[in-house]
């Protein structure tokens, strides 16, 4: 008769080959996936670039990456992941995210609010009708009041902080794309704009200015697509990035922030965008798009030409078909 010990072997034995087995199946199946809506869309012509931020009209619009990152860390990539662009919009989720690790997400919510608006993305006819409020850190009125809300005294702590957050995400030292700024700043009266009125309304309490060019630099900061991927799985791990092993998000404040890029992480087509996926996503207009599957995988993807939204056309279509391919839709439920 065998003894106790020798089964217990057997059966160790016999679970580790069990999960072998199965992570090399889900390996093949990403791998798959990604090769699968690579190949689709890389001749895919629609769209074309921002152009209102003179700096993005000239980026590439041929450069395509993907990048995929799960909550234990293993990388999956294809196509240009080295290239770099300007995170822009992409920005915001981790400027809010800051602000909650700071101050709770009771501030956002009280200052400017959470709530979609229902109008374009840099919308001064909604910072009016809500007088400030009914915002959300999404669109440019929030997330320039969310930039003021980072905590330091002067414009080199807040930034410093900002900097190093992004970098703590993402698992290596960003810079910003000076081009890009210069660019931005010289254009971005609007912003200026929304600034002041939301500071008229006591939503940003002192130097509007300042917080505008903060908010600009932020924009222009430089990443690849495995980059963002590496910032939406940390995201996905719950606030520790699971390249580095960092923690650098409170597990308790990453609902909160999926549930605003769930809301509005797409400009105008956000609602559409959720009903399609299901994944918490944000979009810049620099032509990435991140998109969160909780507890399984980060996703992101760069292709500058945008559709009508300002969404990169590729990235939407990639991140949707990869998702569907590999069960990441947190709504899709199969019954017992």
């Amino acid at each position: 008769m065998r003894s106790v010990r020798s089964w217990s072997a057997a059966l160790l034995v016999a679970f580790a080959a069990t999960n072998c087995a199965a992570h090399a199946a889900d390996e093949a199946a990403i791998k798959g996936a990604l090769d699968a809506a690579f190949a689709k869309y890389k001749d895919l012509q629609e769209g074309k670039n921002a152009d209102y931020i003179p700096a993005l009209a000239e980026v590439d619009p041929n450069v395509y990456g993907i990048a995929l990152i799960t909550v234990d860390g293993e990388v999956y990539v294809k196509g240009d992941v080295s290239t770099e662009v300007s995170i822009q919009s992409i920005s915001k989720v981790f400027t809010m995210a800051k602000v909650m690790e700071e101050s709770g997400p009771e501030a956002l919510r009280d200052n400017m609010g959470v709530d979609a608006t229902g109008q374009v993305f840099n919308s001064i006819v909604a910072i009016e009708q809500y007088k400030g409020a009914e915002m959300n850190a999404l669109v440019n009125a929030g997330a320039i009041t969310a930039t003021s809300m980072v905590q330091g005294k002067t414009y080199d702590e807040i930034w410093g902080k900002i900097l190093g957050y992004y970098r703590d995400f993402a698992g290596r030292d960003l810079t910003v794309l000076e081009d890009v700024y210069e660019s931005e700043a010289a254009t971005n009266q609007r912003n200026q704009a929304i600034a002041h009125l939301m500071y008229a309304y006591g939503k940003i309490e002192e130097e509007p200015v300042r917080a505008t060019d903060i908010y600009t630099k932020q924009c222009s900061v430089g990443v690849n697509a495995k980059d963002l991927a590496v910032m939406a799985a940390t995201l996905a791990n719950g606030g520790k990035n699971p390249v580095t092993g960092k923690k650098v998000l409170s597990s308790e404040h990453v609902p909160e922030v999926l549930a605003v890029m769930a809301t509005a992480g797409l400009y105008d087509d956000s609602g559409k965008w959720l009903y399609r996926t299901g994944l918490p996503a944000k979009s810049g207009v620099g032509g990435g798009i991140i998109a969160v599957s909780p507890g399984k995988f980060g996703i992101a993807v760069i292709s500058p030409p945008l559709d009508a939204a300002g969404n990169s056309v590729r990235a939407q279509n990639a991140i949707a078909d990869i998702s569907n391919a590999i069960g990441g839709n947190p709504y899709a439920v199969t019954p017992k």
